[in-house]
C-alpha cells in the first residue's frame, strides 16, 4: 500500500508544494509546528531514512538545505530547524521548521491544521522564489 506521502508525490492527494525535481518534493505541513513547516521527502518511497542509497541521501540533504535557505529568505526567524523522526508516516521525510525559540521544535506540542489560504499563498510565495 502507498503511504500518504507516496499518495501526495502521484497527485492522488493535494499538497502545498515549495520546492520540486524529480528526486525529491518539499511541501509545507498541515499541522505546522511552525509558520512555514516544511516536509522533504524523496520520490522514492524508503519507509527509514537511514535505508535510503548513499548517493540520494546526499542528494536529499543538499535539496534540504535548499529548501532552508528558500524559508529563511521568506519567513522571519533565528534559524530553521532541522529533524528526522519517521515514526508518523512510513516515508523517509526531513521536517524543517523555521525557529524563532527552541519551544518551536517541540514535536509533542498539540498540533493545530493551519488555514487552507494561509498555506496557499505561504506555498505560492516559496515556490515562486524557487524560479527567480
Amino acid at each position: 500500500m502507498s503511504s500518504l506521502f507516496s499518495r501526495i508525490i502521484s497527485g492522488e492527494i493535494p499538497c502545498h508544494k515549495v520546492a520540486e525535481n524529480d528526486e525529491f518534493i518539499a511541501f509545507l505541513d498541515i499541522m505546522p509546528l511552525a509558520k512555514g513547516h516544511t516536509l522533504v521527502v524523496p520520490k522514492i518511497e524508503t519507509d527509514y531514512v537511514f535505508d535510503i542509497d548513499d548517493q540520494n541521501y546526499q542528494r536529499l540533504w543538499l535539496f534540504a538545505k535548499q529548501v532552508a535557505g528558500l524559508l529563511r529568505v521568506h519567513i522571519p526567524c533565528k534559524r530553521v530547524g532541522v529533524s528526522v523522526i519517521g515514526l508518523e508516516v512510513a516515508h523517509a521525510h526531513i521536517h524543517l521548521v523555521p525557529l524563532q525559540e527552541i519551544g518551536d521544535m517541540n514535536f509533542s506540542k498539540p498540533k493545530v491544521a493551519a488555514d487552507p489560504l494561509e498555506l496557499a499563498a505561504l506555498a505560492r510565495l516559496l515556490f515562486e522564489g524557487t524560479h527567480q
